[in-house]
This record gives structure tokens, C-alpha cells and sequence, in this order.
């Protein structure tokens, strides 16, 4: 079957169309390149660079590694850090390159899409990457989505486990727990609870689905006996408070006074904002 390509890919910045190609390939000492500023990975194997090592060392760099010029001689890297490494690994003072010219927000696209491709991000960096889209470029998640070729929704969910604790977030980016745990995780709406179930998954190896359930079945508990001296108006509120927040994907709370009540909706963006309106199949 054949890949879906994401976006435009790194077919943008290198034509494979030989009459328009006018870049040649060119030594560059590695003293002059540096790794890029908006490399969306933040964790490399090093098993991994271990390999490309030897196999560098064996055949060569077959793939020259991608640059743009950033002031006088030096170069910032566009795509090709696991070769820089290895390279250095190995000792080497000079790499083949492409140089290119590239704008900022094109090369931060550029690098996630590319990462994205190989399947390299774990589900913390391209949140963060898509966030740094956002912030400093201004593109909104729907425009993200269809530069990065995915559905809105997804890049919705992976941002907001970026409200998780920064120990779960931890967790995450060592692949200690998956981004399923992560999502399981976001019904949760104590921090403390969060953290502490989280730590039970890492330590007892929870699949998704048994957290999930652990999870259901604690609210329960929760409700039965944490309750015990509440009116059954307070349980039933509670109840309705917890079905809300799942059926919405938002932490939810319930207010009731003597007269009146009130019921809180959370949100984390204006795109998270339009998720849950048209959840009450609301136009505006």
C-alpha cells in the first residue's frame, strides 16, 4: 500500500525535478553547522546514532544533510541531525550538503513533517511542535492540521496533554506511558489523583484499557463512599458533573446554591472552544 505523504514534506525543499534543480552538493566543515533551532525531536537514541555510525562508517554519507546559511559561513541544520551526530561520533570534520533557503516557519513545518514521515515524534515533541506553530508562527489548529495532514481533532487532543503535569509529561517523552494513557489521564481533574494514578501505570505496567477501567471504577468508589454523608442531590450532581466531563472532553463543575446553580465548561484554546460548541451543535 502505498504512504500517505503528510503535507507538503521535504519534496518542498528539495525539487526532484532535475530542470529545476540548480543546488549542488557541497562539503561543509561540521564546525559550521548547528543544529537547528525548531528540531521538534528532543530525545535521540543513542542505539540508534550507534548504528548510523557504522553504517556511515561502511558506505559513506550516502544522504547529504539539508542547511540554510545564517550569518557569514555558518549553517543551520534544516534535516540530517542523526547524521551530524554519527558523523561526529565518528570523528569526521566535513559533511556533504544542500544548501537551501528557508524561512522560519517554514523550516519548524518542514522538521516536524519530516520527523512525522519517519514516524520519529513521540507524542510530547509533536505537541510541543505544534504548539510552537502556533505561538510563534500564528497558525491556527486547523491550518496545522492540513499542513501536517491530519484531522483537526488529533492535533486538539495532542495539545491538550501538554495541561498535564510536567512529571507526566516526563513519563511520556521517555515512553514510559503512551499517548492513551496520556488522554485517560486528562479525564482525571486533580493534579495530585493525576500524578499518583499515573505513577500506578508506570509501576504496575496498566495497559490503556486497564487504567481506564481502574479509573471508572475508583470514580465509583469515589462517589459510594467519599459521599457518604451527601445528600443524594450532591451525588446525583456529582454524577451528572462526571458523565458531563467525559462526554465533553473538558473538566466540568457543577455549582448549586440555595436557588440556582451554575455549570462551568473549561476550555484551552479557541479551536478547543469551537470542539465542544459543536458538540452542542452550536453556530456561531
Amino acid at each position: 500500500m502505498e504512504r500517505k505523504v503528510l503535507g507538503r514534506g521535504l519534496e518542498a525543499l528539495i525539487p526532484t525535478d532535475s530542470k529545476t534543480t540548480h543546488e549542488r552538493v557541497q562539503m561543509l566543515k561540521i564546525s559550521q553547522i548547528q543544529a537547528s533551532r525548531f528540531q521538534p525531536r528532543l530525545n535521540f537514541s543513542p542505539e540508534k546514532i550507534d548504528e548510523l555510525a557504522k553504517s556511515i562508517k561502511e558506505k559513506g554519507v550516502i544522504q547529504p544533510v539539508l542547511v540554510r546559511a545564517i550569518d557569514g559561513d555558518n549553517f543551520e541544520l534544516i534535516a540530517g541531525e542523526r547524521r551530524l551526530r554519527a558523523a561526529k561520533k565518528l570523528g569526521f570534520t566535513e559533511l556533504p550538503a544542500i544548501i537551501r533557503r528557508v524561512a522560519d516557519a517554514d523550516l519548524l513545518e518542514m522538521s516536524i513533517i519530516e520527523n512525522i514521515q519517519r514516524e520519529e515524534l513521540n507524542a510530547l515533541e509533536e505537541a510541543k511542535a505544534y504548539r510552537r506553530l502556533g505561538q510563534e508562527f500564528g497558525l491556527t489548529q486547523e491550518t496545522i492540521a492540513e499542513r501536517v495532514g491530519k484531522d483537526k481533532s488529533s492535533v486538539s487532543n495532542l495539545l491538550r496533554i501538554l495541561n498535564l503535569p510536567d512529571l507526566i509529561q516526563d513519563y511520556l517523552s521517555k515512553n514510559m506511558i503512551t499517548f492513551g494513557h496520556a488522554k485517560a489521564l486528562l479525564s482525571i481533574h486533580d493534579e495530585k489523583r493525576q500524578i499518583k494514578f499515573c505513577e500506578e501505570i508506570v509501576q504496575k505496567g496498566l495497559s490503556v484499557r486497564q487504567a481506564e477501567l481502574g479509573f471508572s471504577h475508583r470514580a465509583a468508589r469515589k462517589i459510594k463512599g467519599g459521599l457518604k454523608n451527601a445528600s443524594s442531590r450532591d451525588v446525583h450532581l456529582k454524577n451528572l458533573e462526571d458523565q458531563l466531563q467525559h462526554a465533553l472532553g473538558t473538566k466540568v463543575r457543577i455549582t448549586q446554591g440555595k436557588k440556582r446553580g451554575k455549570i462551568e465548561i473549561e476550555y484551552y484554546s479557541l479551536e478547543d472552544l469551537e470542539r465542544v460548541l459543536k458538540l452542542f451543535n452550536i453556530n456561531h
